[in-house]
């Protein structure tokens, strides 16, 4: 199908979307889910065949976000029944107050229309995006990257499915066919279609996103996230933490990619680190080099996500090095302090202006699942209307709606 034939189809299915109480939103959330776990075989298949496509164009550690398995596949319905449990943020009212003139003005919070969400090589995202757009009110039109385009309509088929077991309208799901950068464009300029464009994925689609779409954009982010170890942090604490942020899964954006080290420290912390990420790449500044060795760092390496086991690793001086460093090179994304003194603690989450603030805590936690909303939409790096996990109130807007008996002005 024609991507402007199924933008003219979501925008069609708004008015079933807006309409949706909580329990028939909910029973569909139910049936989604069951319907994921019934086309197992069907999703597996097609995963399957990305995946052998995927073989030597993309890197294991992306091979690793695309596969799929049957737990990762019953993670995918879990995320679905976990936004079904969570309040309905469709109708809430948001504040009230009656003016002198007897006026009642409620700000309410409705659905944002039409979202569109353009990723790369995460499947798990087709049905994340689904079901929160669906539990805010929302029509969703999902475009993913040819590398995972099979995963994606098996899962588009099988949550339709669960749709149309309730006697919903199938359209509220959307897949665009067309896997080409025609289609992204045509996202991007989908005025009067696309009520609000998400961009997931690296920073090419999310640069190309920003400056060039016609339609309003959420900027997601790109994680270089940032690791400082104060002159006061458990060393055995700090190990845990960085060893988990970069290598418990190093594909995804909250993985670490850089780590900073107190100077007070650094002769004894980085031979630690380095036995500790024994399969990581480190590159060092010339004050890391000259203790552990490794790869000397390039004028990039502090700017790039390199979503894979490196590392960039940097002596500082002291916190405010720290702190400014981070300033300059990091992506809005998370960023953590390993620390035992709640002063530096205080002033890393004060001075520190992104969308997630870490005291001794691994930067993989930036996960809606994690923070408790569910699943997410993708993290929010920009400051204006969502900033951080994405989740189910960041789907929607408010209007205000004024009560009166006749009042004129």
């Amino acid at each position: 199908m024609q991507t402007i034939e199924i933008l003219e189809n979501a925008r069609s299915a708004k008015k079933d979307a807006m309409l949706l109480s909580s329990a028939k939103k909910n029973e569909a959330l139910n049936a989604m889910a069951e319907s994921l776990i019934k086309n197992t075989d069907k999703i597996l298949s097609a995963n399957k065949k990305d995946v052998e496509k995927a073989q030597g164009i993309i890197s294991s550690v992306m091979i690793d976000r695309l596969l799929l398995s049957e737990d990762r596949i019953k993670a995918m319905a879990n995320g679905v029944l976990e936004v079904a449990v969570l309040p309905d943020p469709v109708g809430s009212i948001l504040s009230q107050t009656m003016r002198p003139n007897g006026l009642i003005i409620e700000k309410t919070s409705v659905p944002i229309g039409v979202v569109a969400i353009i990723y790369e090589s995460r499947p798990n995202v087709t049905s994340d995006a689904a079901a929160l757009a669906l539990k805010s009110g929302n029509v969703c039109v999902l475009r993913s990257g040819k590398e995972a385009y099979e995963s994606a309509r098996a899962i588009v088929d099988a949550l339709r499915e669960g749709l149309k077991e309730c006697g919903l309208c199938e359209n509220l799901i959307n897949l665009i066919d067309d896997t080409s950068r025609q289609s992204a464009t045509d996202l991007m300029q989908g005025v009067g279609y696309v009520d609000l464009l998400i961009p997931r994925g690296g920073a090419g689609l999310i640069k190309a996103c920003v400056e060039n779409a016609k339609v309003p954009c959420i900027q997601t982010g790109t994680g270089i996230c940032h690791i400082y170890v104060d002159e006061s942090a458990d060393f055995d604490m700090a190990l845990d933490i960085i060893e988990n942020a970069k290598t418990s899964r190093p594909s995804v954006c909250n993985a670490a990619e850089v780590c900073l080290v107190n100077e007070k420290i650094a002769p004894a912390f980085l031979p630690l680190l380095k036995e500790r990420l024994s399969k990581v790449e480190l590159r060092c500044d010339e004050a890391a080099y000259s203790i552990i060795g490794g790869t000397k760092a390039s004028e990039t390496d502090f700017d790039t996500e390199f979503l894979d086991y490196i590392l960039a690793v940097k002596v500082a001086r002291g916190i405010e090095e720290a702190i400014g460093h981070i300033s300059a090179h990091s992506t809005g994304h998370s960023e953590s302090i390993i620390t035992k003194s709640e002063e530096n603690a205080r002033l890393f989450t004060t001075l520190i202006d992104s969308s997630s603030v870490y005291v001794n805590a691994s930067t993989r936690f930036t996960d809606g699942g994690e923070f408790g909303l569910g699943c997410e939409m993708g993290i929010s790096t920009q400051k204006l209307h969502a900033r951080g996990p994405m989740g189910l109130c960041e789907l929607t807007t408010y209007k205000y709606i004024i009560k009166g008996n006749g009042q004129i002005r």
